[in-house]
C-alpha cells in the first residue's frame, strides 16, 4: 500500500487507532508515576575483596609473578565458591541464632584477576545488612573447608570495600512496560483501523476503483467553497 493510501485510511479511521492506544496510555502512566512508590523495590550490596593463600614470603627468591598468579587463582576459586550452594548454606548457617530469619536472597559472583566482587540482592535492608556481613565472615574464615590445596589454613581476604546497602534498581522490564504497553495499544489500533477498512464495502476514492479493476470514466472534483 502507498503511504498516500496509508495516510487517508489513517485519516477516515483515526477514532478506531486512537481508542485502544488511550486505553493503554492511561493505566501505563499511573503505573509509571506511581508503581516505583509503591512496589518494593529491593536493596543490594556488593563486596570488593582481595585474596592469597598463605605463603612463607621472606624465605623466597626472585620475583613474585607467581605469587600474584596464585592470587588470581585464589580469588577465581572463591568466586566459584560463592556461585555454590554451600556458601549460601554457610550464610544460613551463620544466621540461624539472628532474630530474624535472612529468608531468600539472591547472591551472585564475578573477578576480575585478583580482585573479587560479590552480589547480594534482598527485599529488606537490614536483613541485607546482616547477610553482607556474614558473607564477608564466611569468606574470610570457612575457604579451608572447601579447598584441600589451602592446608587447613583459610585463605587470607582482605575486603578492599565494606558492603553498604543501597535501593536497587527497578528491572529494565518493567521500566520499559509503559512504552510497551502503549505500543501493542498503537497495534492493535492500527490492526482495527485497517480491518475496518477491509471490511468495509463503501468507495471513497478513484484509486479503491481502480483495485477493483473496473475502468474510471472521470472524476467530479469536490466543490470549492
Amino acid at each position: 500500500m502507498e503511504l498516500t493510501g496509508f495516510i487517508r485510511i489513517l485519516r477516515r479511521r483515526w477514532w478506531l487507532a486512537v481508542i485502544p492506544i488511550a486505553l493503554s496510555a492511561v493505566p501505563a502512566l499511573i503505573s509509571y508515576f506511581d508503581g516505583p512508590a509503591q512496589a518494593p523495590v529491593g536493596f543490594s550490596a556488593q563486596i570488593r575483596y582481595s585474596a592469597a593463600q598463605k605463603l612463607n614470603l621472606p624465605q623466597r627468591d626472585g620475583d613474585y609473578q607467581d605469587v600474584w598468579l596464585a592470587s588470581e587463582l585464589t580469588v577465581n576459586a572463591l568466586t566459584e565458591w560463592v556461585r555454590s550452594a554451600s556458601f549460601r548454606g554457610e550464610i544460613i548457617a551463620e544466621l540461624a541464632d539472628a532474630e530474624t530469619a535472612p529468608g531468600p536472597f539472591g547472591i551472585a559472583a564475578d573477578n576480575a584477576r585478583s580482585i573479587g566482587l560479590i552480589y547480594l540482592s534482598h527485599a529488606q535492608a537490614d536483613a541485607l545488612e546482616a547477610i553482607a556481613q556474614a558473607a564477608v565472615l564466611v569468606l574470610s574464615q570457612r575457604s579451608q573447608a572447601y579447598f584441600p590445596q589451602l592446608g587447613g589454613e583459610a585463605a587470607q581476604v582482605t575486603i578492599l570495600e565494606q558492603p553498604f546497602v543501597t535501593t536497587a534498581p527497578r528491572p529494565l522490564a518493567n521500566r520499559f512496560a509503559p512504552l510497551i504497553q502503549v505500543a501493542v495499544g498503537l497495534f492493535i489500533g492500527l490492526a482495527l483501523a485497517f480491518s475496518a477498512e477491509y471490511l468495509d464495502p463503501t468507495i471513497y476514492h478513484q484509486d479503491d476503483i481502480r483495485r477493483l479493476g473496473l475502468p474510471l470514466a472521470g472524476v467530479i472534483p469536490k466543490r470549492k467553497s
